[in-house]
């Protein structure tokens, strides 16, 4: 997320994580898939939860998203150095070999806020663009089909006056979704855009995501599993709670959502600073990888794993039990 409490940063990932990361699920390419089965409902089994690895996975890098390509473990990355201001030569996206952590592909530059998506024979990245001094404006498409060349297309345009931030991208039925953070009319909140081909967006008219009460509500990564849509967001300070912590929501049809009666899904615990943000997640060998970035909101950060022993659709209803009391809420504008 970012605003105004400039974005945290991040950096490689080691080989030890590098090891964790076999395959991707169809998820984590946003495929739509059936939901798994419900988890056995046995009291002497220990309840599944998301725990979080050790390691710091480096600093300088934001925004990251794990895929894989043509058979090979990438990571993307976004880079981005914010203080005291941002430094727009040193503003790009970029993508690394898990296994040694070095780079592949380098473009976008005064891009961030990315986010990667592989579908077919290429890899898209659909990320914001930062002006020479009116922060960020339009969201961009980037495809390549080597990691050599890259193209850019306009995806989505923002209203008068308004900032586009992050963006996510998964896939349904009907083709292609994207939610994506804007300024307007909550600082922040994600609106909703639909695409058959990965290039024309349209956008959802009349649902813009504030939370229960128009609230804080940035950064948010979706996935679609059959009949849900899931995102997790970063949700602003709570009581109770260390900072800014992840939220999870589920909807059937974008415009009525359940927050989950577990949440926070994530946040700052000891060692860390007061965030936990910028999720993304694959679903690799039957367990969910929760990539996060933790840090200070302002000065520091670094990416970080978590890891839920099971497949991703049994994550995401995990956080919904049955007959639990949910709070609903409503995207329409």
């Amino acid at each position: 997320m970012i605003g105004p409490h400039p974005r945290c940063f991040g950096h490689l990932l080691p080989a030890a994580c590098a090891a964790a990361i076999v395959s991707a699920a169809c998820l984590a390419q946003g495929t739509a898939t059936a939901a798994s089965p419900a988890a056995e409902k046995n009291p002497a089994k220990k309840e599944k939860k998301l725990t979080k690895l050790p390691e710091k996975l480096g600093t300088h890098v934001m925004e990251s998203t794990p895929l894989v390509f043509r058979g090979r473990r990438l990571m993307f990355h976004s880079r981005r150095v914010d203080v005291p201001k941002p430094d727009l030569d040193q503003m790009y996206l970029w993508i690394a070999d898990q296994a040694t952590g070095k780079e592949v592909a380098r473009f976008g530059a005064r891009h961030s806020l990315g986010s990667a998506f592989v579908w077919g024979d290429e890899v898209h990245v659909f990320a914001a663009e930062h002006s020479e001094n009116d922060w960020f404006h339009d969201i961009y498409h980037f495809r390549s089909a080597d990691l050599k060349t890259w193209t850019r297309t306009l995806a989505i345009r923002r209203e008068a006056g308004e900032h586009l931030l992050n963006s996510s991208v998964c896939r349904d039925e009907r083709g292609f979704l994207m939610a994506y953070e804007s300024n307007v009319p909550v600082a922040f909140c994600f609106k909703f855009a639909r695409s058959k081909d990965l290039d024309a967006w349209e956008k959802v008219p009349g649902l813009v995501f504030t939370g229960q009460k128009n609230e804080y509500s940035a950064c948010p990564v979706i996935r679609y599993c059959k009949p849900y849509y899931y995102v997790i967001y970063l949700h602003a300070a709570i009581p109770g709670h260390n900072g800014w912590v992840s939220f999870m929501a589920r909807s059937r049809d974008l415009a009525t959502w359940q927050l989950s009666p577990k949440n926070p899904v994530l946040e700052a615990g000891e060692g860390e600073g007061c965030n936990n943000s910028d999720v993304d997640l694959i679903e690799i060998d039957g367990k969910t990888y929760v990539y996060y970035c933790n840090g200070d909101q302002r000065t520091w950060g670094d990416l970080r794993c978590a890891v839920y022993p099971g497949p991703m659709a049994e994550f995401f209803e995990s956080y919904f039990p049955p007959g639990a009391k949910t709070i609903e809420v409503s995207a329409k504008r």
